[in-house]
């Protein structure tokens, strides 16, 4: 039996997702495989020089920038970070060809960025020929040493774009695949007998008939939510707000707190996100991939903001909402309130919705088939 290892960590939640829908996918498939979720962040713990001196993993830090909205300067650092990466290069090259020879896969798996370099480096030491494979779930790479490096192996992109990258980084059509997209969670594709949204909105305590927006800014939540809130409130547009605050419990809590003219339910964490989807007509977050994805996929136009603040790796998404015209980029959410009655004239819902519903992402069930062709082939 072929061994799987998935290396993630939970910098974010997008990439423990895209693992997790991997390894289901896979064993729905039937798959003769063994596949292993292994978390680069554990693994690498006796590296991290930032836990040593604060006693945080640097995810958390993260993880806790992303829910403060402390992403201003975030590229300048992005560029520190890769510093100490080359720094710690070696070390980490040789921690990993040690883990790698004792647990043996046949095929090793990224779904992480920054890191790519040591991995493969590693897995040549411990496996030589055996394949290594990088599945970018961010929709383009932000060069250099981001997602994609200039070493021999296959890459798996869901877009034009990063296929361009690759292409561009001197890799061959041998090495690279074309998904069709990012990958989700197979709930996003379930369709099974499903409650009419405006029952949905009933069960929450929303109106029925009522235009909705769904509100998401990843699984760790973001304080400008309130302020999302605060001033569709004061608009006048006929309105109701689905909010998923993810783990920030704090900012659930203010939102259930505060008196709002229009009608609203808040949600913490939860695995049903597709549910609360299919109970609203758009989306309004931030340009993460898996957020939008996840969006289009369940037929909402978005409404994005992209900015100084915008992660660097994420602003291109904003281009590709634009281009596809899926719906709304904005400079800011101060102006939230004039894109969501933009949004809500019948003649441009009709239009974001036409063209949302021409994406066909299948990429979660394409990518298994590609990873059987490498196990097969081997051109490396």
């Amino acid at each position: 039996m072929k061994r799987l290892d998935v290396v993630f960590h939970d910098a974010g939640g997008g990439h423990r997702n895209a693992a997790t829908a991997l390894e289901l996918v896979i064993k729905r498939q039937q798959r003769s495989w063994d596949v292993r979720l292994v978390n680069f962040q554990i693994v690498m713990d006796s590296l991290d020089v930032f836990r040593k001196v604060t006693g945080i993993r640097i995810q958390e830090m993260y993880n806790k920038i992303l829910r403060k909205g402390w992403t201003l300067g975030s590229t300048e650092i992005l560029r520190v970070l890769q510093t100490a990466i080359r720094v710690y290069h070696q070390a980490s090259v040789k921690l990993l060809t040690d883990y790698w020879a004792e647990s043996r896969p046949d095929l090793l798996i990224s779904v992480i960025p920054h890191f790519n370099r040591a991995l493969c480096e590693s897995f040549r030491a411990a496996a030589p020929g055996k394949p290594f494979v990088t599945v970018l779930t961010d929709l383009a790479d932000f060069p250099p040493h981001f997602w994609i490096e200039r070493q021999e192996q296959f890459l798996i992109c869901g877009s034009d774009r990063a296929v361009e990258q690759a292409h561009a980084l001197g890799h061959d059509d041998a090495h690279i695949f074309r998904a069709s997209g990012m990958i989700l969670h197979p709930r996003f594709y379930e369709t099974g007998p499903l409650q009419p949204p405006p029952q949905q909105r009933i069960e929450m305590g929303l109106q029925p008939d009522l235009p909705t927006g769904l509100v998401l800014f990843g699984g760790y939540g973001s304080e400008v939510m309130l302020q999302i809130t605060d001033r569709l409130s004061r608009s006048s547009q006929p309105l109701q707000l689905i909010l998923l605050c993810g783990r920030n419990d704090s900012l659930a809590t203010h939102l259930r707190e505060k008196k709002w003219r229009l009608p609203i339910h808040v949600e913490g964490f939860t695995a049903r996100v597709n549910e609360f989807m299919r109970a609203a007509d758009f989306f309004i977050g931030k340009p993460g991939p898996g957020s939008i994805s996840e969006s289009l996929e369940m037929k909402l136009p978005v409404i994005v903001e992209s900015n100084s603040r915008t992660l660097p790796q994420e602003r291109y998404n904003a281009e590709w909402i634009e281009e596809g015209d899926l719906g709304i980029v904005l400079p800011n959410f101060k102006e939230i309130d004039k894109a969501v009655e933009q949004m809500l004239q019948p003649e441009n819902l009709s239009r974001y919705r036409s063209n949302v519903r021409a994406l066909k992402n299948r990429a979660v069930f394409e990518i298994p088939s590609i990873f059987e062709q490498i196990l097969e082939e081997r051109p490396c």
